[in-house]
């Protein structure tokens, strides 16, 4: 097994695999204390749901938590896909839960959510994608929580776009699909995924009137220039929202991680993004898809 040593360079910290050293200051997180934190967990277990905080092993899990909310994720915690950086788990997936729209609207009733992030793995083996489920968890959102505004983090739908309608006519707000990576990266990183495919996705949600989002890693060994490139071919789809943080390697059998990103070139991307024309980017080495999402609206 090999481990990683990190040695900065113009900003950067790199990796080499030789030893393991802390990760820097930047990314450390406080652990998760308070009230709030363990109210939200005891939610979360009491109506048995996931949430990708937990399965994705989020950075960002106690502030969220202590914050009172979470992005929940439907339709089970087991993968069809084995993309290289995801902490999801991977196999084949249970029967989903036809009850389970319910109880995620009663969760967010619950804990008072006044913007609600819902994602998904991947359920590649079912005819429509999950994307009854997904349509039924949002109305049901909307019944229970009328004054809630909804997000949907979806997946890739292999250009099946009856399901990507059904997916996104449910009366949210923002609908998002990541791209994660360059696309020079894609193959080696998602490999069952493909890169216009996801742009085309992006463009049918913005054509049918959705305010559009995606979010990438960096330190995965992509170039400034293809982050500058990955922009240009998001913006020519239609993304309005653009989120960039930093790839965290689950374990050792996930992609290496080839460079801690300083947060001066977090700030640079950020800069750059809004002046290329995205409304709103958040870029940050703890930024996820739904870190302050709220604010995004």
């Amino acid at each position: 097994m090999t481990l990683l040593s990190t040695y900065k360079n113009n900003n950067r910290v790199q990796t080499t695999k030789n030893k393991r050293e802390r990760k820097p200051s930047w990314l450390k997180v406080k652990l998760p204390l308070g009230s709030s934190y363990r109210q939200v967990k005891h939610t979360v277990d009491h109506y048995n749901l996931h949430t990708i905080c937990q399965s994705g092993n989020c950075p960002n899990m106690g502030e969220c938590w202590t914050a009172g909310t979470a992005t929940f994720m439907i339709l089970g915690n087991i993968c069809t896909r084995s993309c290289r950086f995801c902490a999801v788990k991977t196999g084949k997936p249970t029967e989903y839960d036809i009850d389970e729209p319910r109880r995620v609207a009663e969760a967010i009733k619950l804990m008072g959510v006044k913007h609600a992030v819902i994602t998904s793995v991947n359920r590649d083996e079912l005819v429509d994608k999950g994307a009854q489920i997904w349509h039924n968890t949002v109305v049901e959102i909307k019944r229970l929580n009328p004054d809630t505004t909804v997000e949907t983090l979806i997946p890739e739908v292999k250009e099946d776009w009856n399901a990507l309608e059904l997916m996104i006519n449910a009366g949210q707000e923002i609908v998002s699909h990541n791209l994660e990576t360059v696309k020079s990266l894609f193959p080696s990183i998602q490999s069952q995924s493909n890169y216009q495919r996801s742009l085309d996705q992006i463009k049918r949600i913005r054509d049918f009137g959705k305010r559009t989002k995606s979010g990438i890693m960096v330190g995965l060994g992509e170039a400034m220039e293809e982050v500058y490139e990955l922009m240009d071919d998001l913006l020519e789809h239609g993304c309005q929202i653009l989120t960039i943080g930093q790839y965290l390697q689950p374990t050792f059998d996930h992609a290496p991680i080839v460079e801690y990103v300083h947060p001066d070139i977090f700030a640079m991307y950020k800069e750059m993004g809004l002046q290329k024309g995205f409304e709103y980017v958040e870029s940050g080495p703890l930024v996820r898809s739904s870190y302050h999402a709220e604010r995004q609206l």
